[in-house]
């Protein structure tokens, strides 16, 4: 095996556990690198080495993190936000032409996760049972009259992360005033319910999903995981497995789900590692593993629900103290 398996992390931000754990996977074999458009990005100094860059939009990005992953001898790259996966996965070619693997889904499968109202139209198509959304709002008026479904409902952007501008609404007034100030906001079904999160890794070779890692969310902050417990059913692992292949991901993706009166309904799909993934790691789903078992060219062994339930996660914070050099 070469001792030059470099990583890249994108977009690092305070993901510091999860730098760690490429670091821990990936110890001999070669380097965990970081990027981050803010030199205060904590995740940046647990890295081997680490660059700061320009934001994602800016148009000499891709240049930027092509240069880096060639000058670097990078064999693969990840994102870990969401605006930035649509990149990566467009130029996946440019990045496969220097020798640099980027873990990341099809374009058209990542534009899909990126806007809500499409996957929910997926959804549908497919037979899943999913959150029911509006995009007009006089449509769900007239359901709302008719008794088809009732507020509280959530108003959110049809394209949005981190649960940024999510408003929980009661009433037409207030659905109004939202539709009013911004553009391209949808409505969607509050879920009365449980709410699940999945950590699940497509390997890149095969196309099989070959690890699933369910729980239960028992509290959230800023859109993240705080605190959950892992869950072992069948039904549901099922239910993941005939979704992620009708849809075709490949690498690692995080699913919400909710339970309602004994029935999963799919949420939304985020193409990348999502925020609550330590718990997975810290269960024995090694997915920073999988991901270099890959990069080598081997395929990964199945491990779908071989973790115990009832591991808990509980998140707390950490610090890092920088002293910045004078310039």
């Amino acid at each position: 095996m070469s001792n030059d398996l470099n990583i890249l992390l994108l977009s690092c931000g305070t993901r510091n556990k999860l730098v760690q754990y490429f670091i821990k996977e990936v110890a001999g074999k070669g380097l965990v690198m970081a990027t981050d458009c803010s030199d205060l990005a904590p995740a940046l100094y647990d890295a081997d080495k680490h660059f700061i860059v320009p934001r994602s939009e800016d148009e000499e990005y891709l240049d930027v993190i092509l240069s880096i992953c060639k000058e670097n001898n990078i064999k693969a790259v990840l994102s870990l936000i969401d605006p930035e996966l649509s990149l990566l996965a467009e130029h996946k070619q440019a990045f496969l032409d220097i020798g640099t693997i980027p873990i990341v889904s099809d374009f058209d499968v990542a534009e899909l996760c990126f806007d809500k109202y499409r996957m929910f139209e997926f959804l549908v198509r497919n037979g899943f049972q999913t959150v029911q959304s509006y995009i007009d709002k006089e449509k769900f008026y007239y359901d709302v009259e008719a008794g088809v479904i009732n507020y509280p409902v959530f108003v959110k952007p049809v394209k949005g992360s981190a649960s940024i501008n999510i408003s929980k609404v009661t009433s037409k007034e207030e659905i109004e005033l939202l539709f009013s100030r911004f553009d391209n906001l949808m409505i969607q079904e509050f879920m009365d319910g449980t709410e699940y999160g999945a950590d699940v890794y497509i390997d890149i070779i095969s196309g099989e999903p070959v690890a699933i890692f369910t729980k239960e969310k028992i509290k959230m902050r800023a859109g993240e995981t705080d605190k959950s417990v892992s869950i072992i059913d069948e039904r549901l692992f099922e239910l993941i497995n005939d979704f992620v292949k009708k849809a075709g991901f490949k690498g690692i993706i995080d699913i919400d789900i909710f339970r309602v009166n004994d029935q999963y309904y799919i949420s939304e799909v985020n193409p990348r590692f999502g925020g609550g993934y330590p718990h997975a790691y810290e269960s024995g789903i090694n997915v920073p593993e999988m991901i270099i078992n890959n990069i080598n060219g081997n395929v990964n062994v199945d491990v779908v629900g071989e973790y115990d339930e009832g591991i808990y996660m509980m998140k707390f914070n950490e610090l890092r103290i920088l002293k910045k050099q004078a310039k």
